[in-house]
């Protein structure tokens, strides 16, 4: 929850104050019998100005109500729709599009309070095609795409996705604003109708990868039994993955090493952490067996004689295909 600064507190409890004050003293202020009706002064300017004070007041009072009233139709429609995402999303559209309402609402009648004739102003058609001459087809076409974005769910309040290179949860789906909040707590805010293309990576499970690198020179099928008896161990030790984790096999022959690749579904807030965890997990498992990860280098003496093993390509076969079948596609999905 926001903090809210002294001076915005001393605002409030000042303009309740009015509000409430204006309420009970109606008759004084606003009546035949009005105070300020009285000549106080010579002054024209100065008189003036006093009699205007009751429309002051009216508006403090407008803007009050309509604030709050803006303010408790929120948190209602909050507590209504706080069960899912996708009826967090409806209740800020909802609340967004209201508080609209409200400001229009209140703008008109604060001019009533100065003697403005609105209902001229409201059925003037000139007025209304001067304000879509000057730019209301760019909120229309705004206010068009946040009500499709929550209808069709393309994405929700509390989804991940991608935006223009812009990674980050959505905070907030207004009627003419999305808000996005990166890791670092940057906040982006898109206009709906700009909002061309989208990637939602909360939707479906997202794939962890972990690149492992072995030397050349270490038995491969002694490598995969060790990986065989321990994956189900990494699980247990990473709770955030879904599915997995899956050895994939070699990824490449590197300049210096072999590349193993390594896979696990997880939800998508958690894939940088299961990431790291699974590179902790299978640094720790190859220190312990000692198998080698090489740093980058140029061998320029006698290579490394390494022992053989005993255990021959058929002994870790079945468990590679077993491997393969299980984490079939996983791969193509990139984060």
């Amino acid at each position: 929850m926001k903090k809210i600064s002294i001076g915005k507190l001393l605002l409030i409890a000042v303009c309740v104050t009015v509000t409430v004050a204006a309420f009970v003293l109606s008759p004084y202020i606003y009546g035949e019998e009005s105070v300020f009706n009285r000549s106080v002064s010579n002054n024209v300017t100065l008189q003036t100005a006093y009699q205007k004070t009751p429309a002051l007041i009216k508006s403090v009072q407008i803007i009050t109500i309509a604030a709050l009233l803006s303010a408790a139709v929120r948190w209602l429609l909050g507590r209504m729709f706080k069960k899912s995402n996708r009826g967090i999303t409806v209740a800020k559209l909802a609340g967004s599009f209201i508080r609209w309402i409200i400001l229009i609402a209140g703008a008109l009648m604060v001019l009533g309070a100065w003697g403005v004739n609105t209902s001229t102003l409201i059925a003037s058609a000139g007025i209304l095609s001067l304000v879509i001459g000057l730019g209301a087809q760019s909120l229309v076409a705004d206010i068009i795409a946040g009500l499709f974005i929550v209808l069709e769910g393309e994405y929700q309040v509390g989804d991940i996705v991608v935006i223009d290179d812009w990674r980050g949860t959505v905070q907030e789906i207004g009627i003419r604003t999305t808000k996005i909040v990166d890791a670092g707590g940057n906040v982006k805010i898109i206009n709906n109708s700009s909002i061309s293309s989208i990637v939602n990576q909360t939707q479906e499970l997202s794939v962890a990868k972990s690149y492992i690198s072995i030397e050349y020179g270490e038995s491969i099928p002694h490598v995969e039994r060790i990986i065989s008896e321990n994956l189900e161990g990494i699980r247990q030790r990473i709770p955030s993955i879904v599915d997995g984790p899956f050895y994939k096999g070699v990824n490449e022959l590197a300049a210096s090493s072999v590349d193993l690749l390594f896979v696990a579904k997880c939800r998508e807030e958690d894939v940088y952490q299961v990431q790291r965890d699974m590179n902790r997990e299978l640094k720790l498992l190859f220190d312990q067996n000692k198998i080698n990860i090489p740093f980058p280098q140029i061998v320029l003496n006698q290579p490394t004689v390494f022992e053989d093993n005993p255990e021959t390509p058929s002994d870790t076969r079945s468990f590679v295909d077993d491997q393969r079948l299980r984490s079939k596609g996983i791969e193509e999905k990139s984060n």
